[in-house]
């Protein structure tokens, strides 16, 4: 199922793109501007910062779960495409598809042959030249 097509997922979608707005930075700004300002007319009194530490708190715990929820689909998007990428193009090492999915010791081993081979490519100088020339091992075979 598509994230747009649950209540949560439509609900997180419209509300980071709102509060990612600068309206809505400004109406932030405006109540923090109030706040300060009615400081005096309530001498300062715990009650009056215990109002903005309060509605920061609440707010900032219901953003963490709108910004992670966007954050997992754009990842999930943006994963995706690179798949795609990997898929079609010829020279690519179809090893790397779904790549985010293996354990940690897994993509710690992949990544350190990417180091060495960046050396590698480093040494010999081969800076601004594409990387094609690195061999495709196994796994366009297997594809």
């Amino acid at each position: 199922m598509i994230d747009n097509d649950t209540w949560f997922g439509r609900f997180a979608k419209h509300g980071a793109r709102w509060t990612g707005r600068p309206v809505a930075f400004g109406v932030a700004v405006t109540i923090v501007l109030i706040w300060a300002v009615t400081g005096p007319l309530f001498r300062f009194s715990d009650t009056w910062q215990l109002v903005i530490n309060t509605g920061t708190t609440i707010i900032t715990f219901l953003m963490v779960f709108l910004i992670q929820n966007t954050q997992n689909r754009d990842t999930m998007a943006l994963q995706i495409k690179l798949d795609e990428l990997i898929r079609v193009l010829p020279a690519a090492r179809n090893l790397l598809l779904d790549l985010e999915e293996l354990d940690q010791d897994a993509q710690e081993k992949i990544r350190t042959e990417y180091t060495r081979l960046a050396e590698q490519f480093r040494r010999r100088g081969v800076g601004g030249r594409s990387l094609r020339a690195m061999p495709a091992e196994e796994d366009s075979a297997s594809a």
